[in-house]
């Protein structure tokens, strides 16, 4: 077979490799102490009001100095390398609701926030609450497990490292991009059929109207773009459904592929997120996964992350199909999850 009938390979900034990303350091973005100083004075005066952090606005946290350099950081995660670590913010004195005040603040001038859950969290804890993936309506992130590389419902998604574990839980990234090049060089016939829609577990989060699993394909080629979602265990644990269509042996192969070459160390790369880095990915262009970790005993020293959901107001077009998870695809409103009663809400706990 030929791959003549497939988008043409990708090139461009966001078709990198492991090794070479690694070498670089121009996606980092480190504060000085005038930057850390402008987000601390946004920050204080609305956490000791008790602010409704899922209501701030970009006005109500102006960033004057720092928000220019955060609108090109957005730029470069949307039509560039598709990712970016921003370092400097010290965390350790914060309390959380500080500390939440001020991730969300500062995401809030890279996009809308969207809900991450059907309790319409709009900020996520990303903890070890105790729990296992191999429980139907329990979600990745609540576990010690290693994620494996996926996509979230979002366009960027944002993390606020709180405190790492004792051992593990490394961020990894890999380009979507670049695993289609590969794949397309290799077994363009496997590739074609990621072109197709695949059923995906909803996890229980079900609105009314909707099947218990929504179908998408991996890859999309849209008004001469290429946007991928992915997350293998969910498309694996829809299989549970009697009436989600099956996967087929060739569609197996064809994941199969995808999940190797995404694991492959020649094209993802591996960092470690310590306390007060902030780290953006751009989901239609970049999957991320987690390591499995072993946490502290001690409660208050235990692995803590925030997480945003972002809906910039400039974001790609996507295929109609999107709709199936982002309820809409208009940019600046698409993404998270919403159900039937529920409204946004920022917990300062994982609840």
């Amino acid at each position: 077979m030929t791959p003549d009938d497939l988008p043409p390979e990708q090139a461009g900034p966001a078709a990198w490799y492991g090794s070479e990303v690694a070498s670089r350091g121009d996606w980092i973005l480190t504060l000085d102490a005038a930057d850390v100083a402008e987000i601390a004075a946004a920050t204080r005066p609305l956490a000791a009001a008790g602010a409704d952090i899922a209501a701030l606005t970009p006005q109500d946290f102006p960033l004057p100095r720092l928000g220019p350099r955060l609108a090109a950081m957005l730029g470069d995660l949307m039509e560039g390398r598709g990712f970016a670590l921003i370092r400097g913010l010290d965390v350790a004195g914060w309390s959380m609701r500080e500390a939440a005040t001020a991730f969300f603040g500062l995401g809030r001038h890279l996009g809308r926030a969207c809900s991450q859950n059907g309790k319409g969290h709009v900020l996520g804890h990303v903890r070890d609450l105790g729990l296992a993936s191999t429980e139907p309506a329990v979600r990745i992130y609540q576990t010690a497990e290693r994620q494996t590389y996926h996509t979230d419902s979002c366009d960027v998604v944002g993390l606020l490292c709180l405190r790492t574990a004792k051992a593990g839980g490394l961020s990894a990234l890999v380009s979507s991009v670049t695993i289609f090049n590969e794949m397309r060089r290799r077994r363009p016939d496997l590739l074609r059929l990621l072109f197709q829609p695949v059923a995906t577990d909803r996890r229980g989060e079900v609105a009314p109207g909707q099947k218990p699993y929504f179908m998408i394909p991996v890859y999309s080629w849209y008004q001469g773009r290429l946007s991928a979602i992915y997350q293998r265990q969910y498309i694996d644990s829809a299989q549970r459904f009697p009436d989600a269509p099956r996967l087929t042996p060739e569609m197996v192969e064809a994941l199969d592929l995808f999940d190797a070459l995404a694991n492959d160390p020649a094209l993802n790369f591996h960092m470690a997120l310590g306390p007060g880095d902030m780290q953006f990915v751009f989901n239609h262009t970049m999957l991320h996964d987690r390591t499995a970790f072993e946490d502290w005993p001690e409660p208050d020293r235990r692995r803590h992350l925030l997480r945003l959901w972002l809906a910039p107001d400039g974001a790609r077009p996507l295929p109609p199909v999107f709709a199936e998870r982002f309820g809409t695809v208009e940019p600046g409103r698409r993404g998270g999850i919403i159900l039937e009663g529920t409204r946004p809400n920022a917990p300062l706990e994982a609840v």
